[in-house]
């Protein structure tokens, strides 16, 4: 569903990309708060309302998924399928350069080697596109930090986005009533069936969530962190095959470093996998015991380090196995 979101967006022209996120904040708070309701899970509101700074964090959350969903939903709405599937490729990167920068994590040689092709590939596309790749930068940049934020949150999956489009409702609410005052709100003019899918935007976004969440208590993260990739690999064959986006040498070049950075980063994650199981079947070993993790359990090492969403976009859980709730995030 990820994957295939690019082909969404479109159908909702001709409402501009701010209509558009407005109306997925709103109708997302609709969607979640009827899950809520119909799941009986109200004590964590409470919970959350007399913990300042939890609530602060959710406040920062919220910011930082507006300004992903935002710009993801213009990039494939202009004509940026590529680029923005591009930001998720490097999203796992940018999240091992906040562990080091922000976390004081310790890296092994091979993320380090990745660290740098990553680098490597982006200055070979800012020399391709004529610019830097500053969609896909923004997407990347935004999705780390909402899955930094949302590991010092902790709050679940379907809560988490009800607190976040909570805070997010009467901004988008007032600006979908600013429109509507200059007759510029395609919501009330292109028909009853416009309406629908300007009302499903709620579902497109948590029910990809929903999914999300019932299959990480099932499937191994390992196998869950490579099941992410499959979403921009989608959106970048999208781009290509189906929205016709040009491909030139450079800029094949810049993908292909990208690639290899997430390869090196998915064979060290395998091993690391592996070498853990093996210390902790080990006769008298201890459970979870193994090799000292030069990284929380959370770090870029994670086998569950590939692209998520998240919420998110392209939207929730790329970050690792402490943002599982982030796919909220994804477009």
């Amino acid at each position: 569903m990820w994957g295939l979101v690019p082909l969404f967006w479109p159908l909702l022209k001709p409402a501009g990309a701010g209509e558009i996120l407005a109306h997925r904040m709103v109708w997302s708070l609709a969607f979640v708060a009827v899950a809520l309701v119909f799941v009986r899970r109200w004590a964590w509101a409470g919970e959350l309302l007399r913990q300042p700074r939890r609530l602060a964090l959710i406040t920062v959350a919220a910011a930082v998924i507006t300004v992903n969903w935002g710009v993801y939903i213009w990039a494939v709405n202009s004509g940026h399928v590529v680029e923005a599937s591009l930001g998720y490729f490097i999203n796992p990167l940018v999240t091992i350069a906040m562990g080091v920068l922000l976390l004081k994590e310790r890296l092994r040689r091979v993320q380090w080697a990745a660290v740098g092709v990553g680098a490597a590939a982006v200055l070979v596309l800012t020399i391709g596109y004529g610019r830097p790749p500053w969609i896909s930068l923004t997407l990347a940049f935004s999705f780390a930090t909402y899955g930094l934020v949302k590991k010092k949150v902790n709050l679940g999956g379907v809560e988490s986005l009800a607190a976040e489009t909570a805070i997010q409702f009467l901004p988008a609410l007032g600006y979908l009533l600013w429109l509507s005052s200059r007759d510029e709100l395609s919501f009330s003019t292109e028909g009853p069936g416009h309406a629908a899918l300007l009302a499903s935007t709620g579902i497109v976004t948590a029910l990809p969530l929903v999914c999300f969440g019932a299959a990480a208590i099932r499937v191994p993260l390992s196998t869950l962190g490579l099941l992410q990739y499959m979403a921009p690999v989608f959106q970048f064959l999208l781009g290509i095959l189906y929205f016709h986006e040009a491909m030139p040498p450079e800029r094949w070049a810049g993908f292909a470093l990208v690639w290899l950075a997430l390869t090196l980063l998915t064979w060290n994650a395998l091993r690391t996998a592996r070498t853990l199981r093996r210390e902790s079947a080990r006769p008298g070993a201890l459970v979870g015991a193994g090799p000292r993790a030069e990284s929380p359990a959370s770090g870029p090492e994670s086998p569950a380090s590939g692209p998520q969403v998240a919420a998110s976009g392209p939207e929730v859980a790329a970050s690792g196995p402490e943002v599982l709730d982030s796919p909220a995030a994804r477009p």
